[in-house]
């Protein structure tokens, strides 16, 4: 019973948007209702707060983490562990609070593979800021972290639990980006610095 609470607290933490509430507090426009209508960092950072942007990162990020570690630091079995990973990335894919309707996952994905390994989630943020770096384009760097993440779990993790968790993250995350797919192949994405 405890572990079955432990995972639905994980999705209640998770359906905690961060772009909805620092964007509130900064007097800024609702992320769901600007830009790509996605309520992350990337397009809280649209509005010019990079300030805002930056706690949107940390706070989506931090929720990912949080769970993962507690469960960890309370001895849950490893099998827990990967039911409370998935639902703190499920709860902010599919918040309750706002009608299952959320963000992409990327900072939050973060937060579970750094709650696995450390290693692993500098790996997969390295290859996203490459990418980008590179590009210009959030979704395409989000989307070659992903689908590099399970290869990196595979090297790294010890777990098959928490290597198939990754793989499980990296599709949600590539089909959440399935629009931002669609544009990048004909090219009207809109990155920074670029015109769509």
């Amino acid at each position: 019973m405890n572990n079955a609470v432990f995972v639905v607290l994980a999705y209640f933490l998770g359906s905690i948007s961060f772009g909805i509430l620092v964007s509130k507090a900064f007097g800024l426009p609702d992320p769901r209702t600007v830009g790509s209508g996605n309520p992350g960092a990337t397009n809280v950072l649209r509005s010019g707060k990079k300030l805002a942007a930056l706690l949107t990162l940390l706070g989506d990020a931090a929720k990912g983490w949080l769970p993962v570690w507690l469960a960890q630091y309370y001895g849950l079995p490893m099998e827990v562990v990967c039911w409370v990973a998935l639902a703190v990335f499920l709860g902010h894919l599919y918040p309750v609070f706002y009608r299952f309707k959320g963000g992409k996952g990327v900072a939050t994905a973060l937060g579970v593979l750094l709650g696995f390994s450390p290693l692993l989630a500098g790996l997969a943020m390295l290859s996203w800021v490459a990418i980008f770096a590179l590009t210009r384009f959030s979704s395409l760097a989000a989307l070659t972290a992903a689908a590099l993440a399970p290869g990196f779990a595979w090297l790294l993790l010890a777990h098959v639990g928490y290597i198939i968790v990754v793989f499980i993250l990296s599709l949600l995350l590539i089909w959440r980006h399935r629009s931002n797919i669609r544009k990048l192949l004909d090219g009207t994405e809109s990155g920074f610095g670029k015109k769509p």
